[in-house]
């Protein structure tokens, strides 16, 4: 008999639980700040990383601009996590918290620890309800 499916909710935590990247415990509280932040986000794997997304209604897109996608994490360095917002350019981050300046529209969040994720959360959240009132219904 083969193993249940996980959801996509559970794929995420597997993901947490099982990485070896040093800061899993900020991953953790990342993700629950996150996914607190508005009924409408949602959450999966995609592009081998934990990445949330906006699961409302929308006006019609092209896909491969990923105006669905909100933000996802990169873990490839051990000593910090970067949260990449593919679409960072439409949010007016009057808090200063946004990284970068990519002629692709990304912008980022670099984490360092669990004390640099406390300092940050509350502008994480802004920046997120901001992209949030951007979203063409």
């Amino acid at each position: 008999m083969m193993p249940e499916k996980l959801n996509p909710a559970e794929e995420v935590i597997e993901f947490i639980k099982t990485s070896r990247h040093p800061l899993s415990d900020v991953m953790l509280a990342i993700r629950n700040t996150i996914l607190n932040t508005d009924d409408l986000i949602s959450e999966h794997i995609k592009w081998n990383a934990p990445a949330f997304y906006y699961n409302g209604e929308m006006a019609a897109f092209n896909a491969k601009e990923y105006r669905r996608d909100i933000v996802v994490y990169n873990i490839r360095k051990d000593d910090h996590i970067l949260l990449i917002f593919p679409t960072g350019d439409v949010i007016e981050d009057t808090i200063g918290i946004l990284e970068g300046n990519y002629t692709d529209g990304r912008r980022m969040i670099t984490i360092k620890s669990m004390e640099d994720f406390t300092k940050k959360k509350e502008a994480l959240q802004a920046v997120i309800k901001k992209w949030l009132d951007k979203v063409e219904k």
